[in-house]
């Protein structure tokens, strides 16, 4: 692959996704790494490396280096960028592209600088930080430039952004540690109380994408659930509902449209008239959870409707707004919560 000025970095909890100016999104994979305890050696990153959680004999740890939308093993988080941008612009150590970095509207200073520093020294010239829900939004096509508000609800892996945007910057927002873990954490714990069954996170996962609901449907969908029986310890399947995950995830779903409504409670009122008028849109892997844009228009009773590739937005929205880099710095996008 050729040489590039540019590389907009999605760093998510669950995936890293990267978009070359030019070529569009080049890369998605999960944000994990596989090291050897004894040496501290990398063995492998990504989409390899995720195949290994549960799996792995005792002196390999596959390792997850973000939570909740925040670094917590810079050194880890790091090399797995150097691995990403080294896969994606080549291997020229004379050559630095300009990165701009996605982190969720809610991190402190300390944690936007951990994010900037891990990408300097992973092979950035220089390094922007735009917040997620503006990325998300300039990603889903809304033009976030013109004095109307609009909505976004970005759900990823560690963290759900919640964002009402005018003229290029955020006017309210809220960012929680609810998100896509915490739905398979919620799944992993009804599973073992129903059933006395213990599972792990893949297992969860599986059923959130095949049978996970957010609002009651009219077709019931059931699914296999393996698993280790607490009682005898031995393996045991047994199928589950819908309805059952359901109700697993009530307690993070109703965080999220808690979260939504405060973030409207805090709007101006103009502002909130547009969002009536537009509605909310949902970007983010979480968009894709069964029911979800249903049950928020039922708690907010605005109209909510669910982006196009929601779970490539902020990439691709990170990616559109490189061409607007000089500019970023100046405007309002910076002034709040993004620095260089």
């Amino acid at each position: 692959m050729g040489f590039t000025e540019e590389v907009g970095i999605d760093l998510g909890t669950a995936n890293v996704l990267i978009y070359v100016d030019g070529k569009g999104i080049v890369l998605q994979e999960p944000s994990v790494v596989a090291i050897n305890k004894d040496t501290k050696e990398i063995l492998s990153v990504g989409s390899e490396a995720k195949r290994m959680i549960g799996r792995t004999p005792g002196n390999i740890a596959a390792i997850r280096p973000l939570r909740e939308g925040v670094i917590s093993d810079y050194d880890i988080t790091e090399k797995m960028l150097q691995y990403f941008i080294k896969k994606t612009c080549g291997g020229n150590r004379f050559f630095k592209p300009r990165l701009i970095v996605c982190v969720p509207s809610g991190v402190t200073e300390v944690e936007k600088r951990a994010v900037k520093e891990a990408a300097l020294q992973a092979g950035g010239r220089a390094v922007y930080l735009i917040e997620e829900p503006v990325a998300a939004a300039i990603g889903a096509g809304i033009d976030i430039t013109g004095p109307e508000g609009v909505m976004v609800i970005d759900i990823g892996g560690g963290t759900t952004d919640i964002a009402v945007i005018s003229l290029g910057g955020i006017v309210t927002s809220a960012s929680v540690k609810v998100a896509g873990d915490k739905f398979d954490e919620a799944i992993v714990k009804y599973i073992r109380r129903q059933y006395n069954l213990f599972i792990g996170d893949r297992m969860a996962e599986k059923l959130k994408r095949e049978i996970g609901t957010a609002y009651e449907g009219k077709k019931s969908l059931k699914a296999l659930c393996k698993g280790r029986d607490l009682v005898t310890g031995l393996p045991k399947t047994v199928e589950v509902a819908s309805e059952e995950i359901m109700e697993a995830l009530e307690e993070p779903l109703d965080l999220i449209c808690e979260a939504t409504h405060n973030v409207l409670e805090r709007t101006p009122p103009e502002l909130a008239a547009d969002v009536g008028e537009t509605g909310i849109i949902i970007t983010g892997g979480g968009a894709y959870l069964r029911g979800l844009d249903k049950r928020i228009e039922a708690r907010t009773g605005i109209k909510t409707q669910i982006a196009e590739d929601a779970d490539s937005c902020v990439a691709r929205g990170t990616g559109e707004s490189l061409k607007y880099i000089d500019t970023i710095s100046r405007n309002s996008l910076n002034r709040r919560e993004t620095y260089i």
